[in-house]
């Protein structure tokens, strides 16, 4: 298996001071969500019931997308479909290109992450602006999101500071938070006002009623589709739910995991294009149609993409989003990104400790860490397993299934203890890099309890 995650991993934790601040940001992220299910009593039914209707969704996708499609026409939106990333793109780019229009200003959405659509735009003569302030940071600074939720919470304020001196004009050498948001948003107005379309992301698609629902903090949304004539929306199919009552389940956990706030600052609802405007809405597949038929990994699809799995991932906080080889990192990335192709992306599973914080977090109990385990599983059979890795396991199942063996080297553990330095901590002990190996006991369990029963 490759160790491309690994070695990302080892570059980020040279620095110990980003290292332990980026831990306990999103550790303090993941404090407000335990907080925010406390204050509920219904929190775990509510899980519950959100797993449920994820799965009564992704069960009957057929019929609730076209019952969707059939409501947002009667709104007055125009939906399309694309079967890939490629005719996503094409469809959004014919749209702007039929219409003369050079500037979209964009709200988050990780699907056009997903498809590559800015790149696929901007190479097209179209200037795609992220409204979207971590999104906006980020693109100015030519990165990519480390964070599905908090794109650019490995950012530091002094660096935002000197990107905004080099492309807004900002005061040289203050890097105050407020001045620097006051000083985006200024930036961004000129942005909403002369745009000459919109884009947005979809949380959720509502079947019974045909409207999309996004969730933002910052109202970018919401600005963004205010002057500009035409909006595009776009969402993969599992983004669907059945009705507003469904609706509810969902905007209730959402915020609660995702930031540890009650509710988004904006549950914005879209059902109908503005007077003398055109609404249009691309629902996308994507690969999500191969998922379904993945009985072990349909879980998956679950997912509402709150990135509390990211918070509470002790290997995520300790080794950042770039380490991860998906544009999604994390425990859903490693499985998104598994599903995508699992040859490429199996570097991504050694980022896992197996502790399952991530799938006792869920708010939709999506079982991560129990599929990461059986991609693990599955590594030899992909040709991906580690060749070291497999000659110790080779070597523990000889071990473990020759009882006599097992003993006597046990009984001759404790001479580990007298042994050099160097003997132990060299190049073939890849535990001891970072790590002290434990003191043997001169007595094992074994001998003990043997001893024990005797008396």
């Amino acid at each position: 298996m490759s160790t491309r995650h690994s070695t990302a991993a080892a570059r980020f934790l040279k620095d110990r001071e980003q290292e332990k601040w980026h831990d306990e940001t999103l550790w303090l992220v993941r404090a407000k969500r335990d907080k925010m299910s406390r204050s509920l009593p219904e929190w775990e039914t509510l899980r519950n019931l959100a797993a449920s209707i994820k799965l009564y969704s992704n069960s009957h996708l057929a019929d609730l997308l076209e019952q969707f499609e059939k409501n947002a026409a009667g709104n007055g939106a125009i939906v399309h479909w694309a079967k890939d990333a490629e005719e996503y793109n094409r469809i959004v780019y014919d749209l702007l290109k039929e219409r003369n229009i050079k500037r979209l200003a964009k709200s988050k959405s990780m699907l056009a992450e997903e498809c590559g659509m800015n790149s696929y735009l901007m190479e097209r003569g179209i200037d795609v602006v992220e409204t979207d302030l971590g999104e906006r940071i980020l693109q100015l600074m030519h990165l990519k999101p480390s964070h599905i939720v908090l794109p650019a919470i490995h950012i530091k304020r002094q660096q935002v500071g000197e990107m905004m001196e080099r492309e807004m004009g900002t005061e040289k050498g203050n890097f105050d938070p407020t001045y620097l948001t006051h000083a985006a948003r200024k930036n961004l107005r000129e942005i909403f006002l002369n745009s000459d379309a919109a884009m947005t992301g979809v949380n959720f698609a509502v079947a019974s009623t045909g409207e999309i629902v996004v969730c933002t903090n910052e109202g970018n949304a919401d600005m963004g589709t205010s002057f500009p004539k035409l909006h595009i929306a776009a969402f993969g199919l599992e983004k669907i739910v059945p009705d507003l009552e469904a609706l509810g389940v969902f905007t209730r956990l959402l915020a609660r995991s995702g930031t540890g706030q009650p509710i988004t600052s904006y549950t914005s609802h879209y059902r109908s294009p503005q007077n003398g405007g055109e609404f249009h809405i691309i629902i996308v597949d994507n690969g999500r149609s191969e998922i379904l038929k993945n009985r072990e990994h349909i879980r998956i699809l679950n997912c509402i993409r709150c990135g509390e799995c990211m918070n509470t991932c002790p290997v995520y906080r300790r080794s950042g989003g770039y380490s991860y080889t998906y544009f999604i990192p994390g425990p859903i990335g490693i499985n998104l990104s598994m599903l995508k192709n699992p040859k490429l992306y199996s570097d991504n599973l050694s980022a896992c400790s197996l502790c399952l914080s991530c799938s006792n977090v869920c708010p939709v109990k999506v079982d991560l860490g129990e599929q990461i385990y059986r991609w693990r599983q599955q590594l030899d059979g992909l040709g991906q397993a580690n060749p070291v890795k497999k000659q110790i396991s080779m070597g523990l199942k000889y071990l473990m299934d020759r009882p006599k063996v097992f003993n006597t080297a046990l009984k001759f553990a404790p001479l580990a203890n007298q042994m050099p330095r160097f003997v132990l901590y060299n190049k073939l002990n890849a535990w001891g890099k970072g790590r002290e190996l434990p003191h043997f006991a001169k007595k094992s369990f074994n001998e003990l309890w043997k001893n024990n029963q005797v008396k």
